[in-house]
C-alpha cells in the first residue's frame, strides 16, 4: 500500500521533492549550457583554439590557486606556489600534447585520436560530477568524508559507475575501443574525484566557500576544473602506456 502525504501525493515523491535542490540544479544547470558551449567550440574547432582555450583555463587557475594560498599563509605563498607548477601547469601541458596526438583510421578522416583523447576525459568529469550530484541528491545518506560533507559514498560510487556505462555509448559513436573507454572513464572518474577532494581541502584550509565566482553555481576556475588537474596525469599514463 502506498504511503501518501496530506495532499495525496506519494510520502517518497515528497521526500524526493525536498532532497533534491532544484533551486541550485536551474542554477547549476544553465552556467553548465552556456560552459559547455564555450568548452566545445575550444575542443573541437581545432588545435589552435584548444592550445587558447587551456591558456586560459591555467592562468585562470593559477590566478585562483595564488589567491587561496595567501589566504592559508600569507607569508609563504609565494614559495608553496610552486607546487603549482606540478597541480596545474604539467597537467595542462600534458593535455594540450595529447590533442596533438595522431592516430586516424585509414579511409576514416573522422576519427581523430588526439581530438577523441581529451573529449573522452573531458566527457567522463562532466558525466560522473553530473551522475553523483544527482545520485548524492536523491540517495546519498553516508558521508564520504569531513572534507566535503555533501559528497556521499552512494553519490560518489554512482556517478562511477553511470559514468562509466554512459561512455561506453559514447565511445562507440566517437570510434573508441570499449576497453579503452571504460578505463579512461574509470581512471578519470576516480582520479577526479580526489582531485575535487584536493581541492575542497584547499578551500577549508583558507577559509571559503569557492576558489572564485566566474561561474555562478559552479564557484571559479579552480572549483570547475579540479578534476580535470588530478586526472589528466593517470589518463595520460593510460594512453601513452597502454593504448
Amino acid at each position: 500500500m502506498i504511503i501518501t502525504s496530506l495532499h495525496g501525493s506519494p510520502a517518497g515523491l515528497n521526500l524526493f521533492l525536498m532532497a533534491f535542490n532544484w533551486q541550485t540544479f536551474k542554477t547549476r544547470t544553465l552556467t553548465a549550457a552556456v560552459f559547455v558551449v564555450v568548452m566545445l567550440a575550444g575542443l573541437l574547432i581545432n588545435r589552435w583554439t584548444f592550445f587558447i582555450l587551456f591558456l586560459v583555463i591555467h592562468f585562470g587557475c593559477w590566478w585562483e590557486f595564488v589567491n587561496v594560498l595567501k589566504k592559508i599563509n600569507g607569508k609563504k605563498y609565494v614559495l608553496y606556489s610552486l607546487i603549482g607548477i606540478v597541480y596545474i601547469t604539467l597537467p595542462v601541458l600534458l593535455l594540450i600534447a595529447m590533442r596533438n596526438l595522431y592516430g586516424i583510421i585509414p579511409g576514416d578522416e573522422h576519427y581523430d585520436l588526439g581530438k577523441i583523447i581529451p573529449l573522452a576525459l573531458i566527457f567522463s568529469l562532466w558525466i560522473n560530477d553530473t551522475m553523483a550530484y544527482i545520485v548524492g541528491s536523491l540517495i546519498g545518506k553516508t558521508q564520504m568524508t569531513i572534507i566535503s560533507p555533501k559528497k556521499t559514498w552512494e553519490g560518489t560510487i554512482g556517478g562511477i559507475i553511470l559514468c562509466i556505462v554512459v561512455m561506453i555509448f559514447i565511445g562507440d559513436v566517437m570510434g573508441l575501443e570499449r576497453v579503452d573507454s571504460i578505463c579512461i572513464s574509470a581512471i578519470a572518474a576516480i582520479a577526479g574525484t580526489f582531485g575535487d577532494l584536493l581541492e575542497s581541502k584547499l578551500k577549508r584550509m583558507a577559509g571559503i566557500k569557492d576558489s572564485g565566482h566566474i561561474m555562478p553555481g559552479h564557484g571559479g576556475f579552480l572549483d570547475r576544473f579540479d578534476s580535470l588537474l588530478v586526472a589528466t596525469p593517470f589518463v595520460g599514463l593510460y594512453v601513452y602506456l597502454v593504448m
